[in-house]
């Protein structure tokens, strides 16, 4: 009789230790992501605080022949920026989908020039389903307005229309 029941017994995995395996999985998965995320992103953070030297340097040079910053360019080289830069280029921004942009505003409360370079995330107006935004603690609540940003002069912000405390990252300010 125990020679039947041994004969008829099926050998297989229950449902608890599936579930067992497939958590363990999962929990590998997601450690193996943000190790592979976490580098990447970081690259980017570089890359975008030496381009944003660069640029500033370029800028600069460029005031001290000129005595007066470039006009504003819409997401675009200012206009005579070319020969200050290495190959005469703006660069794309670090990020996918991210580009850079040029700011001489006046500060709406005040009239004080704000000159800076910011990282823009989403198409000009939108969607913020359109946009890319890093994924850093410091980006957590961007919106479409928000950038990263290097201040040359004034009290820069992530975008004029928007308050100073409007959800942005300064990269040499440290706000």
């Amino acid at each position: 009789m125990e020679n039947r029941k041994q004969k008829n017994k099926i050998f297989g995995f229950t449902l608890i230790e599936l579930l067992v395996v497939i958590a363990i999985i999962a929990v590998l998965a997601t450690i193996m992501y943000t190790r592979l995320v976490r580098p990447s992103e970081q690259a980017y953070f570089s890359r975008a605080a030496k381009e944003f030297d660069t640029m500033a340097t370029a800028l600069e040079f460029y005031l001290l022949d000129n005595g007066v910053w470039p006009p504003d360019a819409n997401r675009d080289i200012p206009p005579g920026l070319e020969p200050y830069l290495a190959p005469g280029d703006w660069p794309d921004g670090p990020w996918p989908g991210s580009v850079y942009d040029w700011e001489n505003w006046d500060d709406p409360e005040t009239g004080d020039k704000i000159y800076q370079i910011s990282i823009r995330f989403c198409p000009i107006g939108g969607p913020l389903a359109a946009c890319n935004f890093p994924q850093q603690e410091w980006a957590a609540d961007f919106d479409v307005q928000s950038s990263l940003y290097y201040c040359l002069q004034g009290v820069c912000r992530s975008h004029i229309s928007k308050p100073i405390d409007h959800p942005g990252y300064c990269i040499n300010c440290g706000t």
